[in-house]
């Protein structure tokens, strides 16, 4: 069993979209996860669920995730905003490290940083790398998506709860002298990466689509299918990195499971062509946060 963490509908729809045979796994506390098979590959069944925006909730359902399902590995996969000009919108990053920014010292003059940091198990960095010959993860992108040519970096992130939106603000000028290495900002990879570090050390990687560039114009590429694009690529990936890791048995047995929700399965349809808006996705809010 894989399990695969959003922070959205629309990170979540996109993962759906590799599955088949998905029902819905109810939690005693109330948590839902959509478990299926990876079309064309039986031997790789995967529990989708949604955290919300930000590292505490990501941290809690992340825990909550690895009790319920003992994973061999655990994904969290979603959008960023991106902090280099050399990654486009779509653009996948495989995140080798991730930064919780927000940890410090705050004195008269000045912030000391006190980073914290958990970087990717050397086995799934291994496994993602084999992925880029020959863009062999493409294969799991719709025809029209392989035209745009993705590229994957292997790189830090820096994560916390905060939307940054501004190439200009002191968050910013913050993470850029302290967290110089990273290329991407979120808001769920710490929480995620803590607690799958506690659970044992599974094996966890975060995968992140760019869907802005975190320079004030987050509405604008939201308005043209960032979001959408972005999901889309890094589901993509991650779908094709599950598919690279050993079958494994699934650990739920009917003993042990709750019953399943009589709530119907997901069966969603994503494409982004052209210049196709994505108006609903706007103003979309969590915790009073717009993504």
């Amino acid at each position: 069993m894989i399990v695969i963490l959003t922070a959205l509908n629309i990170e979540q729809d996109a993962v759906l979209e590799h599955l088949v045979d998905t029902t819905v796994h109810e939690h005693d506390k109330g948590t839902l996860f959509d478990v299926g098979t990876i079309a064309g590959h039986p031997g790789h069944r995967v529990a989708v669920g949604v955290t919300g925006a930000g590292t505490t909730t990501a941290a809690a359902l992340t825990e909550r995730a690895q009790a319920e399902f003992s994973p061999a590995v655990m994904m969290f996969v979603g959008i960023a905003g991106g902090l280099r000009g050399k990654l486009d919108i779509g653009d996948v990053v495989v995140a080798t490290k991730v930064h919780s920014y927000q940890g410090g010292r705050s004195e008269d003059e000045e912030f000391l940083v006190r980073p914290r940091s958990w970087e990717l198990s050397h086995r799934l960095d291994q496994k993602a790398r084999r992925l880029c010959r020959a863009h062999a993860w493409r294969d799991w992108l719709p025809e029209h998506a392989r035209a745009d040519e993705p590229d994957v970096a292997f790189a830090p992130i820096a994560a916390g709860d905060v939307v940054l939106d501004s190439a200009t603000s002191e968050l910013a000028h913050r993470i850029r002298r302290s967290f110089n290495d990273a290329v991407a900002v979120e808001m769920e990879g710490s929480g995620f990466a803590h607690a799958a570090a506690l659970a044992d050390q599974v094996p966890a990687v975060v995968i992140r689509g760019i869907s802005d560039l975190a320079d004030g114009t987050k509405a604008s590429k939201d308005r043209i299918g960032g979001q959408l694009i972005a999901a889309r690529n890094a589901a993509a990936f991650a779908i094709a990195l599950a598919v690279s890791l050993e079958p494994q048995p699934d650990s739920t047995t009917a003993a042990s499971a709750p019953q399943a929700s009589s709530l119907p399965p997901i069966h969603n349809t994503m494409t982004v062509s052209g210049n196709a808006q994505v108006g609903e996705q706007i103003g979309v809010q969590f915790n009073g946060l717009p993504r």
